[in-house]
Formats: C-alpha cells, sequence, structure tokens
C-alpha cells in the first residue's frame, strides 16, 4: 500500500502488517500520520495497493461498509458542536453506530464519565474532554481504534495546570487505552510520549516506517532484574537496543525499512471476522 498526498509520498508503497496489541506511530508534525490514519480508518483511499482490514478488502463498497462497523476512529483535534454535553456526544455516536442507548451509558460508565455527562464539552478538562472522545469512538466495541494523537492538548503548554497535571494524566489513561479494543493504533508527535507502554512502535519518516525500541533502555535492565529476583525466566527481547541498521552506497546510514523487522510480529492468517488486526 501506498499513500501520497500533495505530490509527495506520505506512506511509500510497502507491504507490511499490523498486529494485535498497541501500536504507536512516532513522526513530527507533517508527516503524515493522521492521513495514514485515515487511510486505516478507510475515510481515504490508498493511492497505490490495497488495504485489508480485519479481513474485509476496501478496496470495494461492501469490504469498506463491513469493515467500518468494526473500526473505532478518534481524529486529531477533535472539534465539537457548541453546548453539546458529554453524554450527548457519546449518545450520537451510539445512535450513529446503531450501538443503542444501553451502550452509551456502559461506555459512560467504562471511562468514569458519570459526573460529567451533563457537563459541556468546553467546560471539561482536556484529559476528561479526552475520555469522552474516546467513549464516543468506542461506544459500539470496535475490534480496531485509531486515535490520532490524543495526548496533544494534554501535552500543550499550560495544560498541566488545567488537567491536574499533563504526565498524571496520561499515567491514568494509558490503561484505558490499552483495554479499549484487540488492536489499538495510537499517534504522537515524540517518541518518547508512546515509549514505554505500545507493544510495537514505529516512526514514520519521508514515506517510511521503521522500527523503534518499543521500551527505554533504562526501563528494560530494571524489569529484567525484577523478574529475575521473582524467579520468572526472563525471556530475549531486543526492545532496548536501537533498531539495526544498514549502509547503501553512497548513502547514509539508515533505519532498516519495517517491512524487513516486522517478520518476527507476523501472525497466522486470520478468518474474516476474527477481529484479529489490520
Amino acid at each position: 500500500m501506498g499513500v501520497r498526498r500533495g505530490g509527495r509520498w506520505l506512506l511509500r508503497p510497502v507491504t507490511f502488517g499490523v498486529p494485535e496489541g498497541v501500536v504507536g506511530v512516532a513522526g513530527p508534525p507533517g508527516v503524515g500520520k493522521s492521513t495514514l490514519l485515515a487511510t486505516f480508518a478507510t475515510l481515504r483511499r490508498p493511492h497505490t495497493g490495497a488495504l485489508h482490514i480485519l479481513g474485509h478488502d476496501t478496496t470495494h463498497a461492501a469490504g469498506v461498509r463491513a469493515a467500518r462497523t468494526r473500526i473505532g476512529y478518534l481524529p486529531g483535534r477533535l472539534s465539537h458542536k457548541q453546548n453539546m454535553t458529554a453524554g450527548d456526544f457519546v449518545s450520537y455516536a451510539a445512535y450513529y453506530q446503531r450501538a443503542g442507548a444501553s451502550a452509551a451509558r456502559d461506555v459512560i460508565a467504562r471511562l468514569d464519565l458519570a459526573e460529567a455527562a451533563g457537563t459541556e464539552l468546553s467546560l471539561l478538562p482536556p484529559d476528561v474532554r479526552l475520555r469522552a472522545g474516546v467513549a464516543a469512538a468506542c461506544v459500539h466495541s470496535p475490534d480496531l481504534v485509531l486515535l490520532d494523537d490524543p495526548f496533544a492538548e494534554l501535552c500543550a503548554p499550560g495544560a498541566g495546570a488545567e488537567a491536574g497535571g499533563g504526565a498524571a494524566a496520561m499515567a491514568e489513561l494509558i490503561p484505558v487505552l490499552r483495554s479499549l479494543a484487540p488492536t489499538v493504533v495510537v499517534t504522537a508527535d515524540a517518541a518518547g510520549t508512546l515509549t514505554g507502554w505500545c507493544d510495537l512502535l514505529l516512526g514514520l519518516s519521508r514515506g517510511r516506517l521503521t522500527e523503534l525500541p518499543a521500551r527505554s533502555a533504562a526501563r528494560v535492565p530494571a524489569e529484567r532484574a525484577a523478574e529475575r529476583a521473582a524467579g520468572r525466566r526472563v525471556p530475549h527481547t531486543r526492545d532496548a537496543r536501537a533498531p539495526a541498521a544498514v549502509r547503501e552506497p553512497g548513502r547514509r546510514r539508515a533505519a532498516r525499512p519495517v517491512l524487513a523487522q516486522l517478520t518476527r510480529f507476523r501472525m497466522p492468517r486470520a478468518p474474516a471476522g476474527s477481529g484479529a488486526g489490520v
């Protein structure tokens, strides 16, 4: 699949798969993360190639319709109608997804939004507003959740005081995001925002995906020491090391393309309807 916009490649043609778990995509602003997620959400068509989501071929209209019923998508810089409360926002999403009022009540309770349901979205702190957006995106219990830079507002200057501390709010939200669906894809401008809690971390730069360390180098040895102290077997991992590099004649060293690295993440082909990822 290849994604192109404005005369340049945002994702050069490549064959790859997204496994179950939490997959992070990091890259500077303007590199194409939002467009890539919109393509996964079937809101944009790939410039070339084909996209298969949860066993559905999105080349055909029937495949797009089937895939959309199992996708939860939260775009970046979420806008909302003035005077709309958090409860109204989630209820409208439930109606649009044909999920019913009971599904809206369940997801509001699950994301601890009961007290904020009657408050206007514009009056809520960033972390609670993000919970409302996530609740609306997941009200129909999707198998794939796409979150476009959900922590941008929490990390913005001045957001810490309003949200009671951006880092603390993120720490509370991360377990929630990890539990949303079998496969969760989340983007961020900085890899550090995603390091330590994503199962797979990818970097997007100049139209190419590369694998990045999913955990910090300092954290992995500490976790290994704790596991050894508990008498558990410690599996071999490459997370603490930098991604492998290759040298091409006349070119600078670059991270190995993700196509060559995702072989160890490949899973057996899942039947349609299994919810086994993208």
